[in-house]
């Protein structure tokens, strides 16, 4: 499916989605819990504290507290490297492979209404 967007009609898609999850999740994301996520999971692995925050240009610690309460919720796990012990791994989880499932199914849905409703060109 290809859809141009101009900017007020991205900006109504993801404002529909953000507030679907505020309305119905049992926890909620910042960005950046959000940008490690997607990473986590659209990104190929495997992926360590150090390789995270290079990518999101932030510091180690930033990225150690998101996954710590990511990690809380079950939706990222974290073990030792066995080849390197400095190194942490970060890994994907069931919860967090459905969380994401479900939020991808939201867009969806919501991009669905729009263009059904004449919302988008």
């Amino acid at each position: 499916m290809s859809v141009n967007f101009r900017p007020i009609q991205a900006l109504r898609l993801w404002h529909d989605v953000t507030l679907d999850i505020v309305r119905e999740d049992d926890f909620d994301l910042s960005q950046r819990q959000m940008a490690i996520l997607l990473t986590i999971y659209l990104e190929m692995p495997p992926h360590t504290v150090r390789g995270l925050a290079k990518r999101l240009n932030v510091t180690k610690p930033v990225i150690t507290r998101a996954l710590d309460t990511m990690g809380g919720l079950d939706l990222v796990s974290r073990r030792r490297d066995d080849l390197d012990r400095r190194n942490v791994i970060v890994q994907r989880t069931v919860r967090g492979s459905l969380y994401l499932e479900k939020f991808s199914d939201r867009i969806t849905r919501r991009l669905a209404e729009a263009e059904a409703g004449g919302a988008l060109p």
